[in-house]
């Protein structure tokens, strides 16, 4: 991959620095050239599930790759341990690129993993990446805002960090606006039926995208009422995102991106569930 010459903007990685990148939903080529520049200097690339093979790939041939995806109730390394594992990687020196699926700071436990890097001392640069919201309502042809249709958007996720779904459900149950739900589709039938017992129509359009901006990218569209059956009749499975919202009516008329056969160059993602599945996005 060719890159522009930006050294004269910022340096590439530095030793002892940490980098937590977003790696964008799936498509490789939606990593940012920043994201890129620093792939391609690191000593360490640590990366999670639903981060394309081909952005690893970017690492230089000696750099270590450390897998720490999770999975519901296969984790490959907890949270704390992830967090003590980039730590002592920049203390030993390594240029260390933490590469996560969509951005950092969306769902993406960045924060956690930036909070423990600073109180040890480590210097972090947190490099934006395309949040699932974004990259795969794009992708399936579904505008988060429409002045016909809605004229706000809301990020939320389907679970707590205690696995609970308590959430302000008057506030997500909102007309005029669109509603993005990560983290929520083994539980879906409980999420549309609080949306409606809490003010939405039951007729209210809904999609739930599976492996959004990959050549295995699936939409099933239905409403509220009817979304959960929906899902189960095709099989759709994480790693998926929800929207909720009249803008979903205009799919599949705005639709782009046309999914198939994978060319060799594009492999999948790790099988996991990255961007949505209970209790885990990375």
């Amino acid at each position: 991959m060719s890159l522009p010459d930006l050294s004269s903007f910022r340096p590439g990685p530095l030793p002892g620095h940490v980098y937590l990148v977003g790696a964008g939903p799936g498509d490789p080529e939606l990593l940012t050239l920043r994201g890129a520049r620093l792939v391609a200097g690191a000593d360490v690339v640590v990366y999670d599930n639903l981060v394309s093979p081909v952005i690893v790939d970017l690492a230089p041939a000696d750099a270590e790759r450390i897998y720490v995806g999770k999975k519901a109730a296969d984790h490959t390394l907890p949270q704390d341990e992830i967090n003590a594992l980039l730590v002592r990687l920049a203390q030993a020196g390594k240029r260390v690129v933490r590469l996560k699926g969509g951005d950092p700071f969306i769902f993406g436990r960045g924060g956690e993993e930036m909070e423990d890097l600073l109180e040890a001392g480590i210097t972090v640069e947190v490099v934006p990446g395309v949040t699932a919201a974004a990259g795969v309502a794009a992708y399936a042809g579904i505008p988060l805002t429409h002045r016909d249709h809605a004229q706000s958007v809301v990020f939320t996720t389907g679970f707590l960090k205690d696995g609970g779904l308590d959430l302000d459900w008057s506030l997500l149950a909102h007309p005029g606006q669109t509603l993005v739900i990560y983290m929520g589709i083994s539980r879906l039938a409980e999420i549309c039926a609080e949306l409606v017992a809490h003010g939405l129509p039951a007729t209210t359009p809904a999609a739930v995208i599976e492996r959004g901006t990959t050549h295995a990218q699936r939409v099933a569209k239905a409403d509220l009422a009817t979304l959960a059956d929906e899902v189960l009749r095709q099989g759709i499975r994480p790693p998926s995102l929800t929207v909720v919202g009249e803008v979903v009516s205009l799919y599949p008329r705005l639709t782009w991106f046309q999914p198939g056969e994978a060319p060799p160059s594009s492999p999948l993602p790790h099988a996991g569930c990255a961007i949505v599945h209970a209790g885990n996005k990375d």
